[in-house]
């Protein structure tokens, strides 16, 4: 598929690696041979991470940023770039989210889901894009986005409303960005099986769920490496705003 090394030497930043999707991405970024930034809120969840990374080999550094705000994406940037040079990739992947349904969300509840996933990962991929333009030699940011971005659900409303913003986002700065060899791409997940919904997949009311989709499984992980590590490696010029939906076919079950 892609050979092990095809991220050798380039510099991957990684949002929201503290759990979930961000610390399998992390991993498998650093496996494919890239200097990786892990980025959070979490810095103790971070050191841990980057500690494992560099006792399989690979090279890891822990950034302490939240993507809300502005000065701390600065700071974590610089502190990034002098630990191992300026990025090539940016994995735009932090994000939040609250499975209620629309009268049951109040408007401090929208604002921190907005802020998070749509303002957040504006900021973190504009300020990367400004300093990639500076430098001359383009790179690749890549947006993780949701099918619920390009499907409504019951109860993901605000967090649909928000992913939907991102995949806009992501086909809005790959034509600004495109004469400066910039490639934005996003990747739309379906259900994965993460420490931050097992709780619920493993109710009773999480597998009667499961049992509805096409295939009657949720996702893994390991399912998203493929596309992750096509739109981080450089390995198409041509692959920019392209909206990836990788799902397993559960959309065609979540109407």
């Amino acid at each position: 598929m892609f050979a092990k090394d095809c991220l050798s030497g380039r510099h991957v930043l990684v949002t929201g690696a503290s759990a979930g999707l961000g610390r399998h991405f992390a991993r498998t970024l650093a496996r494919a041979g890239a200097k990786i930034t892990v980025a959070a809120r979490r810095k103790d969840r971070l050191g841990a991470l980057a500690a494992e990374i560099r006792a399989s080999g690979g090279e890891a550094h822990p950034v302490q940023i939240d993507v809300t705000d502005a000065a701390a994406i600065l700071a974590g940037l610089d502190a990034a770039e002098a630990a191992f040079g300026p990025l090539h990739a940016l994995v735009n992947n932090a994000g939040v989210a609250d499975p209620r349904r629309i009268l049951d969300i109040d408007e401090a509840e929208y604002d921190r889901i907005m802020a998070t996933n749509a303002k957040g990962m504006w900021l973190m991929a504009q300020e990367t894009g400004r300093r990639m333009i500076a430098r001359g030699q383009g790179g690749q940011i890549v947006n993780i986005a949701s099918m619920g971005g390009l499907i409504a659900t019951r109860g993901l409303s605000a967090y649909g409303m928000s992913k939907a913003a991102v995949i806009h986002m992501t086909k809005a700065m790959a034509l600004e960005w495109a004469r400066d060899a910039i490639n934005v791409n996003a990747i739309c997940p379906g259900y994965v099986s993460t420490e931050m919904n097992d709780y619920f997949f493993d109710s009773e009311a999480g597998r009667k769920f499961v049992s509805t989709f096409i295939r009657k499984r949720l996702m893994r992980a390991e399912d998203l490496e493929a596309p992750l590590l096509l739109c981080t490696s450089g390995a198409s010029r041509a692959l920019t705003g392209a909206v990836f939906a990788c799902d397993d076919a559960q959309g065609y079950t979540l109407y």
